[in-house]
């Protein structure tokens, strides 16, 4: 079994253990540490460190000379010495290279979420509420307009 797989089954434990309509992933956490279904591990702590210098840095934005809030700080996953890692970079000094790998990947999760978005959308229509199918457009254009819009005119 994987750490994946553990960490799913202690999530399927507690919603077995608690027939509530949701939980917030601290509270699952709080629960599994509280009945010693989970113990960190020294490599956790750097992990988890790691995790939040990331989350941070996700949210590192500045303006530009237009005006625009950009995200300063961007990753890019990449292979060297036949390693697969992923590097930061700030967006103000990284290189063209990096930026469109960056760009291009973060493009790419982007639409595998529309696509998972879109099975999930998919199977609930069939399979809870075909008579009152949830519609749901992946076209973004008007979307970035009305953004792109607002935040001209709040300038």
């Amino acid at each position: 079994m994987t750490y994946g797989d553990q960490l799913r089954s202690i999530a399927n434990q507690y919603f077995d253990a608690h027939n509530d309509e949701g939980a917030t992933r601290r509270e699952i956490a709080a629960w599994a540490i509280e009945q010693g279904l989970w113990h960190p591990q020294p490599s956790d702590l750097v992990d988890q460190c790691a995790d939040q210098i990331a989350r941070a840095m996700k949210e590192d934005y500045y303006t530009d000379p237009q005006g625009r809030s950009v995200r300063a700080k961007h990753a890019a996953r990449i292979k060297q010495d036949g390693v697969q890692m992923t590097l930061w970079a700030d967006a103000r000094t990284a290189p063209r290279s990096h930026m469109l790998v960056a760009f291009q990947q973060r493009r790419e999760q982007i639409v595998g979420e529309c696509r998972q978005l879109k099975s999930d959308v998919d199977s609930f229509n069939d399979n809870r509420s075909p008579d009152q199918p949830i519609q749901m457009s992946f076209n973004f254009t008007y979307d970035l307009e009305e953004l792109e819009a607002a935040a001209q005119a709040s300038h």
